[in-house]
């Protein structure tokens, strides 16, 4: 029976990591300028996790089997092997720490680094259950907002038409364009409880949180309609929460925006 169970254990490993190295359900193509740091991060991570959990198991395996029920065999107590486990600890915990160190390099470059003056500004307001997306217009400015103004039909971010810079603000629900080949710069807010921003493709996810205006930015290398997502359980229709980002040539995101404007 111990055999049987520690057999059970290394195939399940094995099932296991051909799993992950197959790569079913795994990311699709990323298409942004910082998405291959963002892939090389991951696979380093899982590689490592790979590992210990590989040797973890086939420890595991190993014992079941080594210390398994004999007829006449007695337990035997042990207090443990103090060297071994200080020394595992410190494994672990340097490995661990040094991951969130290169991984913060990443995060940092993706967040924090200052964007250039022709960056395209957009707001994201997220809501129970959508997006709100929205464009200074061609005068660059977001006009002002007001809670008391928020209409979820007519007015879904509260834009205050008194303010001069407010006339040529763009709001679209759901679809985000935004042009190809060009920095993006986001404000990121929520009107009622934490979502999270994520686009797969472009390997950006960021949590909304109310009261505060997140920083972010990206830059999408590839054309094409790519789903937005929450990332966060916000509510009984989470499910339902879909946008979508489409990244256009310069002349087509134009084009859209002018569209928009009229409306």
């Amino acid at each position: 029976m111990a055999l049987a169970l520690a057999i059970l254990i290394w195939a399940i490993v094995l099932a296991s990591v051909a799993l992950f190295t197959g790569e079913f359900g795994w990311f699709p193509p990323q298409i942004s300028e910082h998405g291959e740091a963002m892939d090389a991060q991951f696979n380093l991570t899982l590689i490592v996790v790979a590992i210990g959990f590989i040797l973890a198991q086939v420890a595991l395996g190993y014992y079941v089997w080594r210390y398994r029920d004999r007829s006449g065999a007695r337990a035997v107590y042990t207090h443990g092997n103090a060297k071994v486990e200080v020394a595992t600890v410190l494994i672990t915990a340097v490995t661990f720490v040094t991951l969130a160190i290169i991984g913060q390099r990443v995060w940092i470059g993706l967040h924090l680094e200052d964007m250039p003056e022709d960056a395209v500004q957009v707001e994201v307001t997220a809501q129970q259950f959508a997006w709100n997306f929205r464009y200074p217009g061609p005068d660059g400015k977001f006009g002002k907002t007001a809670t008391r103004l928020i209409n979820d039909q007519l007015n879904p971010v509260g834009v205050d038409s008194r303010d001069p810079a407010s006339s040529d603000d763009v709001v679209t629900l759901n679809r985000m364009a935004v042009p190809v080949n060009r920095d993006i710069r986001l404000t990121l807010r929520s009107k009622d409880v934490t979502h999270s921003f994520f686009v797969p493709a472009l390997r950006f996810k960021q949590d909304t949180t109310p009261g505060l205006a997140v920083p972010g930015h990206f830059k999408a290398l590839k054309t094409g309609e790519y789903e937005i997502a929450c990332a966060e359980l916000c509510g009984l229709q989470h499910y339902k929460m879909k946008g979508f980002l489409m990244v256009m040539s310069d002349q087509e995101f134009e084009a859209w925006l002018k569209e928009r404007a009229e409306f």
